[in-house]
């Protein structure tokens, strides 16, 4: 849990203001990044989508000092005018924006992506993890006057195949792409995006897809440092992305997944 590891604290977002996407739990990679963000002094707006959600989120988000919460239903354009014009009616403008939102079907996350992917599952993916992303991007950048920063979540699966994660995996790379593209248009701004490949992690997420824990187990034993995916790696890397720590980065999809990336061939068990 993000609760769980010692935080550094400081003002190195002390005056800096934004929005984070996507948290579901106090175990969301989402939650983790906001802990650390609000402990360097952000102040941070939440969305949220239905009344369930709220319910599981606001005690978070009241644990931590903030009291911003706007609904918002990224495949509803009605509802993220709302969401967004709330943002500007508030504080007029902002400086940095956290994607942390994907979907794909239950059904689709299991088994033969060929076999499996419905061309409705492949729409709605697309359109909640990619789409959402894209539209995200463009209205948050209208509120970045004076530049900024946005940051999106992905996984190794956008580059290698993963078993179950199928669809999803299409989704990330277009969602890496996504970033490139986004990156390229609003560099000229001043606005940096980048993306996160986030190792597999103890989520939500995780939980849908087949196998997905076993994931882990795979992540740590074949890793280059012999350990999971930390939240406070996490964390620290969206800060640093976020913060004028991460200036003249831009369009960078940084892994983060204690080096399991990087293995071709894992090292033979030992005594073989």
């Amino acid at each position: 849990m993000a609760d769980d590891w010692n935080m550094p604290k400081g003002d190195l977002m002390k005056g800096k203001r934004g929005i984070v996407m996507g948290v579901a739990n106090q175990n969301s990679i989402a939650w983790g990044i906001s802990t650390q963000l609000a402990a360097q002094g952000a102040e941070i707006a939440f969305t949220y989508q239905g009344e369930n959600l709220e319910r599981r989120v606001r005690p978070l988000v009241e644990s931590i000092g903030m009291d911003t919460m706007i609904s918002a239903d990224v495949t509803d354009d009605a509802s993220m005018d709302a969401a967004f014009g709330a943002i500007k009616a508030k504080w007029g403008q902002i400086d940095f924006l956290v994607h942390s939102i994907a979907f794909a079907g239950k059904e689709e996350l299991q088994g033969s992506m060929v076999a499996n992917t419905t061309r409705e599952g492949f729409r709605r993916a697309m359109d909640i993890s990619v789409y959402s992303f894209i539209d995200c991007a463009r209205r948050a950048s209208e509120l970045m006057p004076e530049g900024g920063s946005i940051i999106c979540m992905t996984y190794l699966g956008a580059e290698r195949t993963v078993p179950s994660y199928n669809v999803m995996g299409v989704a990330k790379a277009a969602l890496e792409a996504s970033t490139r593209y986004a990156a390229r248009d609003l560099g000229p701004q001043g606005i940096r995006v980048n993306a996160i490949s986030a190792g597999a992690m103890r989520t939500l997420s995780l939980a849908g897809i087949k196998g997905g824990k076993s994931l882990m187990g795979t992540g740590r034993q074949w890793s280059l440092l012999k350990e999971d995916t930390s939240m406070e790696g996490v964390a620290g890397c969206a800060l640093y992305l976020l913060s004028p720590l991460g200036r003249s980065i831009a369009g960078e999809v940084i892994h983060v997944d204690a080096g399991f990336h990087v293995v071709g061939v894992p090292d033979a068990a030992e005594g073989e």
